[in-house]
């Protein structure tokens, strides 16, 4: 019998390479390849650095083709990620086919929305200088926090933080980490769904009273009703089952989102300005409740730049492998979305204290808008704007209420060990828009509420992320980079009790009379 080569007994055969056991999900896909320029500048080593064709140069053909075989079963398989089998169950990591273009969609919802609709309120408070000041520090800060996110995703080979809680868990341990970040987190979903409410009710009342014009005779809605009405549309959009579901919906609020935010700053600015116009910053006789508006007014510039609470479970919807990290689409999608995002705020900031000055209503440009323009601006036009700030905000609570329906479901399932039902589903989600809607009945305090969700969550954004980075990376000590993050780090732990007393007196100085909208 003829001898066979022995390179044959241990050939691997050329199957369909097989993927992450991270991806296999009902819908997983492979993350984009990246460019021939980012794929050159990649020097770092892999498992697979050793398998050069200098290498096979003077190995035979079949010893040759197995490497070669074993060589790209590695790079896709790369690191073998430890699965928990309940992500399969939950929300946002029950689908892994997101991609950059999903990454930009769900960063532009989550970054653009009704906090900019308040932030020439801060400028009130704070003047030229130190409004664009702020907020310029603010932007920046938050952009250098949001990459340290993206990097971190999976900052231990084997590992994907999945949610930012459970990265907080690797870096603060596991009870310090829960502590320190299910409260912010958890609030800011709830606060910002409260917020959400609050607007596209009161939207959704202007916009009716416009259509329906001044001599209409049928008996209007309530405001707490038009809250009610709001929170019933949510509820129902809300049971699409995960995040890559919304993407969509993410779609439509950010396009509403960039328009209604153009037309608010360019219709303000095209009207003449009010007689009585002024840039002197607003203060109160006493100093000390001078000192809290500001400090509420910077937690309204802390607020705009909320959203990194999801950057993680946003990074989760996609696939990862060793050879193309969830990293790359990610960040690629990431610096779309905040470029658009900082042409949003930056001239709502700007052209609507121009508009309008310390005149500003504590509601925003919005109510300004409605209040001293509403006889001189087409109707049609008007209707519009507030009709696109609706489907904003509805589409805003979707993604901001993702990671509470995430935290029912994961309490459900590990407790039964069995997914969640279409109608348990459906019932968490019931239960927090209601919740949501009682606490906005409850607190109807627009830019109090802003200023507060600012300061108590200002960590999430702009000082959790830099201690990560040095506790995980753990960078050289006493190094620059050492001392950059930790002084970033306790400066927003500072920031966040300084503004979040701001809020808290706010609050209590405004009390139930303050109004979001005052039209005349």
């Amino acid at each position: 019998m003829e001898e066979r080569p022995e390179t044959e007994l241990i050939s691997i055969p050329a199957t369909p390479r097989v993927s992450t056991p991270e991806i296999l999900t009902p819908s997983g896909q492979r993350s984009p390849r990246p460019t021939s320029k980012e794929a050159k500048s990649s020097n770092a080593w892999t498992p697979t650095s050793f398998i050069s064709p200098r290498f096979l140069s003077p190995i035979g053909t079949p010893m040759k083709r197995v490497l070669i075989n074993m060589k790209g079963y590695l790079e896709d398989v790369g690191h073998l990620t430890k699965l928990n089998p309940q992500d399969a169950w939950l929300p946002i990591t029950e689908s892994r086919n997101g991609n950059a273009h999903y990454a930009a969609f769900h960063n532009l919802n989550a970054g653009v929305g009704f906090q900019a609709l308040v932030l020439p309120v801060a400028f009130a408070y704070l003047g030229w200088s130190w409004g664009i000041l702020s907020l310029t520090i603010a932007y920046v800060w938050q952009l250098y926090t949001l990459w340290i996110l993206i990097q971190l995703h999976e900052a231990v080979p084997g590992k994907r933080y999945n949610r930012y809680v459970e990265l907080a868990q690797a870096a603060f341990g596991e009870r310090l980490g829960v502590w320190l970040a299910l409260f912010p987190t958890v609030y800011l979903s709830a606060g910002t769904a409260t917020a959400l409410i609050l607007i596209g009710g009161e939207t959704m009342k202007l916009f009716f009273q416009i259509v329906c014009g001044p001599t209409c005779t049928s008996n209007p809605l309530t405001t707490v009703e038009w809250y009610l009405v709001f929170t019933s549309l949510s509820i129902v959009l809300s049971q699409l089952p995960n995040l890559n579901s919304i993407a969509g919906l993410s779609l439509i609020g950010a396009v509403t989102a960039i328009t209604y935010s153009t037309m608010v700053w360019v219709l303000s600015v095209s009207q003449q300005r009010p007689l009585s116009i002024s840039y002197e910053p607003l203060s109160l006789p006493s100093s000390s409740s001078s000192a809290f508006l500001v400090m509420n007014a910077l937690g309204i510039v802390a607020f705009s730049f909320r959203g990194h609470n999801l950057a993680l479970e946003i990074q989760a919807t996609m696939p990862s492998t060793f050879k193309h990290p969830a990293r790359v689409p990610m960040w690629r999608g990431a610096k779309v979305a905040y470029f658009f995002i900082a042409m949003c705020l930056f001239p709502i900031a700007i052209g609507g204290f121009w508009a309008y000055g310390n005149l500003m209503p504590s509601g925003g440009i919005l109510g300004a808008l409605y209040a001293f323009h509403s006889h001189d601006i087409s109707r049609g036009l008007l209707a519009l704007t507030f009709l696109l700030v609706v489907f904003s905000c509805l589409s805003s609570f979707q993604i901001y209420s993702m990671p509470a329906f995430d935290s029912f479901e994961a309490g459900y399932t590990s407790r039964t060990n069995r997914p969640c039902s279409v109608w348990v589903r459906s019932g968490f989600r019931v239960f927090f828009g209601f919740i949501s809607f009682f606490i906005g009945v409850a607190l109807p305090f627009l830019s109090s509420l802003a200023g507060l969700l600012g300061g108590l969550t200002l960590p999430v954004t702009f000082a959790y992320p830099c201690f990560m980075w040095v506790l995980i990376k753990q960078p050289t000590k006493y190094s620059i980079n050492w001392y950059f993050n930790w002084t970033l780090g306790w400066l927003g732990v500072g920031f966040s009790l300084a503004f979040s007393i701001g809020g808290i007196w706010s609050m209590v100085n405004d009390g139930l009379k303050l109004k979001f909208f005052k039209p005349n």
